[in-house]
């Protein structure tokens, strides 16, 4: 069974691999003239010189999957499990604690792994290409909030489930579900507040052509909770983009003053008018559910599949602690979950769609939409020639020129349908 195993891990690894070999020789041999949409803003440099940017990221990437991949297979396949999880049994008697301390260094061990990746995004591949604003004092500081924010949130989540798992042994998925159920809505309303505010700077918009023109386009959408306000990006990235976070009423819009600089006042509308589409069509709601959903699923089959030590039998060994088999089961669902991401992909591709339609509605058109979207591609560098297969699985949004193409000529029918 451990050989199986290795085999399929293998053949999902060279089906990533091959689908980003694929998607880079697309990129270099694939590119179609653009259409009049994409004239005056991008042209044959602007190009290659997006090829260049995806071509940079894409080897900083390959890198950092082959180191993931050679660590996993050490730790999984060679040896390192069953010392590592002696260890930690040795090392402490409770439970709850050898459980937060089994996790905990293996997080710990991913990040040092991360660091030396992200400081050479930062440092020279963004700032090679001109989106880097962050000093490296600001990219230490956020590190630290980072680590503080996700120790409390590491304690909270592992450490309430490790406790619930011996306080119901015959039950505990239900608890362990309904307890991060809690803690995902409570997170919903209280990062905006709380959390997000650690690392930018959210204010009104400074605008005010643009302010009475953005309630205008509330009042129309009924987002009337809704707030609207712009975050200081800038002072990490040039990179520019717009999200909707929270619910109820601290739902907020939010748009990167990159983006503010970048797109005039209608083109800014059909932006915001898209971001008010994904709350009118109910597609956080939607997330929320199918989410739960899955991770009830997946909770009552990891209690049973964590039934005996059947787990620590399909590598070969007589027995796993409880971290041990879930960290298994946890790899186990990763290679399970490469197979979900196309559906998952192509899903949040329809709700894009409807956002799309939406901003329609709202605006009148789609050409503000349309111009918004080109302009951002070229401040963005975005890749215009993604290989089908490659969007297929991995876009979460459709691929730039398709969607141009359907904002200008209308062809976006999807009804969005009131929250």
């Amino acid at each position: 069974m451990k050989l199986l195993l290795l085999f399929a891990y293998l053949f999902v690894t060279v089906i990533r691999f091959a689908l980003d070999w694929i998607n880079i020789r697309h990129r270099q041999k694939g590119r179609q003239p653009l259409p009049d949409e994409f004239f005056g803003q991008i042209d044959e440099e602007q190009l290659d010189h997006s090829d260049a940017y995806a071509l940079a990221g894409d080897r900083v990437g390959f890198i950092e999957s082959i180191v993931g991949v050679l660590l996993t297979l050490v730790f999984l396949f060679g040896g390192l499990l069953p010392w590592y999880d002696h260890m930690i049994a040795g090392f402490l008697d409770s439970f709850i604690l050898s459980g937060l301390l089994f996790f905990g260094l293996l997080a710990l061990v991913q990040l040092l792994v991360g660091i030396p990746f992200s400081l050479y995004r930062n440092f020279i591949l963004e700032e090679r290409f001109g989106f880097n604003r962050m000093s490296f004092k600001l990219w230490c500081a956020d590190l630290v909030k980072s680590l503080l924010v996700g120790s409390v949130l590491f304690l909270l989540l592992a450490g309430g489930a490790l406790w619930l798992v011996q306080w119901a042994p015959q039950g505990w998925w239900l608890w362990v579900w309904g307890f991060w159920l809690v803690i995902s809505i409570f997170l919903l309303f209280l990062s905006p507040y709380l959390i997000e505010p650690l690392f930018f700077k959210f204010t009104p918009l400074v605008r005010a052509d643009l302010e009475s023109d953005v309630r205008d386009l509330l009042t129309k959408a009924g987002a009337h909770a809704g707030k609207v306000l712009q975050v200081d990006a800038s002072r990490r990235s040039g990179h520019s983009n717009a999200y909707f976070t929270g619910i109820g009423k601290v739902k907020r819009v939010v748009l990167f003053d990159t983006l503010i600089e970048q797109l005039d006042n209608k083109e800014l509308l059909a932006v915001l008018a898209h971001e008010l589409g994904h709350w009118r069509c109910g597609h956080l709601r939607q997330q929320l559910i199918k989410s739960q959903f899955m991770a009830l699923f997946s909770f009552w089959l990891a209690f049973t599949l964590l039934q005996g030590q059947l787990l620590s039998g399909w590598f070969g060994l007589d027995q796993l602690s409880f971290a041990g088999q879930v960290l298994v089961l946890g790899w186990l669902g990763s290679l399970v979950g490469f197979f979900w991401t196309p559906l998952s992909s192509w899903w949040s591709r329809r709700h894009e769609r409807q956002a799309d339609q939406f901003a329609i509605n709202m605006v009148g058109s789609g050409q503000e939409l349309a111009s918004g979207l080109v302009k951002l591609a070229r401040e963005n560098l975005s890749n215009l020639f993604p290989h089908p297969l490659y969007a297929a699985v991995y876009y979460s949004h459709p691929p730039l020129v398709e969607r141009v193409l359907w904002l200008e000529q209308g062809k976006v029918q999807v009804k969005a349908s009131a929250d």
